[in-house]
Formats: structure tokens, C-alpha cells, sequence
């Protein structure tokens, strides 16, 4: 659990089209195997150490034939940002994929003293 020590609490969200690769005859519609896309993910603020970050997928646009495997995480947590990341394998066959993620974190106060 992470316990936020301050009563400055920020949360920050977004909704992201990760990639739509059904039009251009992208690898993740046309692959096969191991494949993966990512996007770095910049907050609007930044925290005051790394916030809980929870992601979600807002839109799952795939194939019906083939079996449907999905990974997603967030990657590369920092108190700026992190790296969205969807992963899918065998035959698996993704049109679009569009990933809702929320960020809630300590936020710095002017009250800190950053003593060296």
C-alpha cells in the first residue's frame, strides 16, 4: 500500500489511442508472435514521488477468428511520467487498442523543505 503523507494529493488521467493498425496494414493487425507497442505518458504536474498508476482498456478493437491475448502495464514509473505498454502474441490479430489510465500521487507542497 502507499501511504500519502501529505494532504496535496494529486490524480491525473488520460484516454490514449495506442495504435490503429487495421488501416495501414500495421504489425499488430498482419503480425504473428511476440509484439508490443508502448507510448511515453508525460503528467500534467509533477509528483512528488512516483504515484499508483492503473490503467484500463477504453477500446479493444480485434479480430474474432483468432484467440484475443492482451497485456497491458505501466512501465517506467517516475514522478513525471511512465511508458504505456500493450503486448499480444500468437495469432492474435489487433485492429485498434485505446488505453484509459489514471495516476494518483503526492503532489510537492510549498511548505517542503528540501534539506540538503
Amino acid at each position: 500500500m502507499k501511504k500519502l503523507r501529505n494532504h496535496t494529493i494529486g490524480v491525473d488521467s488520460g484516454d490514449v489511442v495506442l495504435f490503429s493498425d487495421y488501416e495501414d496494414g500495421g504489425e499488430m493487425w498482419t503480425g504473428r508472435g511476440q509484439r508490443e507497442r508502448r507510448r511515453h505518458i508525460s503528467f500534467g504536474e509533477q509528483y512528488k514521488s512516483e504515484p499508483s498508476v492503473q490503467m484500463s482498456l477504453s477500446l479493444w478493437d480485434v479480430d474474432a477468428v483468432t484467440v484475443m491475448r492482451a497485456d497491458i502495464s505501466a512501465e517506467a514509473i517516475t514522478n513525471t511520467g511512465f511508458d504505456m505498454v500493450f503486448r499480444t502474441w500468437g495469432d492474435t490479430r489487433v485492429a485498434r487498442v485505446r488505453i484509459a489510465w489514471t495516476a494518483i500521487g503526492e503532489l510537492p507542497d510549498e511548505d517542503d523543505w528540501d534539506v540538503i
